[in-house]
């Protein structure tokens, strides 16, 4: 018994590092743009070795009982039960991720904030954990050792375990810490205070601010619900009269080409809408103004040899791609207000694209140009593995 516990605890501690590195490696948003050509990829494998933390989970049960009652002091029972309910959290809240087409959305909601938190939580546990009963850690750990200092005491050198909890504190303040309390002020902030915040913040200095149609101000929706997460593959740009257009060209009849002062005296609109990202979460009843892409696509006149509607991100690197029954939907809109304030940066200002029934890489932000081409186009995000059809689920 004592044989495959050493095993299956061994097999455990590889898997469950790993599964925290990739964890992190794929929340931090800084990480996106340098992760993306191998984003999709790490996700999948990441959900494979999840699977298989289940596996030796199941394998480990039929020596749970004898395996804590061979635990005698109550540390190391305490230190098993934490352990293993980590496991569990994990193992539930990324089942219910990985097939959240088949579950509700409430449930992939509370899942996302759980994972995510526990991991957090038991980065530094887990990994302080898996170090300090590695063999080569255990065979290498020198004993303690008496020595007088120049007072004539006793003095007691650090030992490896002491050297190794040092330097795991010292990683977490420095590298862990930061991130997880940027997280935690994320998801508990409301979207009152964080729209506010991020408009305080704003990097853009467009002038004049859009008035706000009646129904903007205050929002029709009520103010959205849920926390946006700042998600970018690129230095999120900055933008003012001088250096900002906006551009409908390609396979029309009219191009049209707007600076600022111009564009916020096109004629908009008002629509609620929810935003949904591929990754899990949700900020419901948006208040969104701008102009619906089809009036757009009405005014320069599009040719009949034209299919597909390509988009471009004035990060310079963004694309993506809508066909032209897609984009002319009627809530697919080109957005210039969220509740009644001109969208920052952060969010994809000042200017970005709405397409509320397709998950949110398709609703590219810091929008620059519009072009009508003949041929499918593959944006960042499908030639790195995502769907080219990103319809939410009902």
């Amino acid at each position: 018994m004592w044989k495959k516990l050493k095993s299956l605890h061994t097999y455990n501690g590889w898997i469950i590092t790993f599964l925290m590195i990739s964890g992190i490696l794929l929340f931090l948003p800084s990480l996106r743009g340098f992760l993306s050509p191998v984003r999709v990829g790490l996700k999948q494998l990441h959900i494979g070795v999840g699977i298989a933390s289940i596996i030796v989970l199941l394998l480990y049960l039929p020596y749970l009982k004898k395996h804590f009652k061979s635990r005698k002091q109550t540390g190391k029972r305490i230190n098993l039960i934490t352990i293993l309910s980590f496991i569990v959290i994990w193992s539930i809240s990324g089942l219910v991720l990985t097939f959240e087409k088949l579950v509700s959305e409430t449930a992939v909601t509370v899942s996302l904030f759980l994972h995510d938190l526990f991991t957090w939580i038991g980065l530094p546990i887990i990994l302080y954990h898996s170090i300090t009963r590695l063999r080569w850690v255990q065979k290498q750990r020198a004993p303690l050792v008496k020595s007088e200092g120049e007072d004539g005491k006793p003095k007691i050198p650090l030992s490896r375990r002491g050297f190794i909890q040092m330097v795991a504190g010292t990683a977490f303040v420095v590298f862990i810490g930061p991130s997880f309390f940027k997280w935690l002020k994320q998801v508990m902030d409301d979207g009152g205070q964080s729209l506010k915040s991020v408009i305080a913040n704003d990097r853009n200095q467009m002038s004049p601010p859009p008035t706000p149609l009646p129904a903007s101000s205050p929002p029709q929706g009520g103010g959205y619900d849920g926390k946006f997460r700042v998600y970018t593959v690129t230095e999120i740009p900055k933008f003012t009269n001088d250096n900002w257009s906006f551009t409908v060209d390609g396979m029309v009849d009219h191009p049209v080409t707007y600076r600022w002062d111009d564009f916020v005296k096109l004629k908009r609109k008002v629509q609620v809408s929810d935003f949904h990202c591929v990754t899990g979460w949700s900020v419901r009843k948006v208040t969104y103004e701008g102009i619906p892409l089809k009036k757009f696509l009405e005014k320069v006149g599009v040719k009949s040899s034209a299919k597909y509607v390509k988009f471009y991100s004035g990060d310079g690197v963004y694309t993506d791609a809508l066909s032209l029954d897609q984009a002319r939907m009627d809530d697919v809109m080109v957005a210039v207000l969220m509740d009644g304030e001109l969208i920052p940066s952060d969010y994809g200002g000042p200017v970005r694209l709405i397409v509320p029934r397709m998950y949110a890489y398709k609703a590219v932000k810091w929008l620059v140009r519009i072009e009508l081409i003949d041929t499918p186009h593959l944006g960042y995000w499908q030639v790195r593995g995502y769907d080219t059809d990103a319809w939410v689920r009902k």
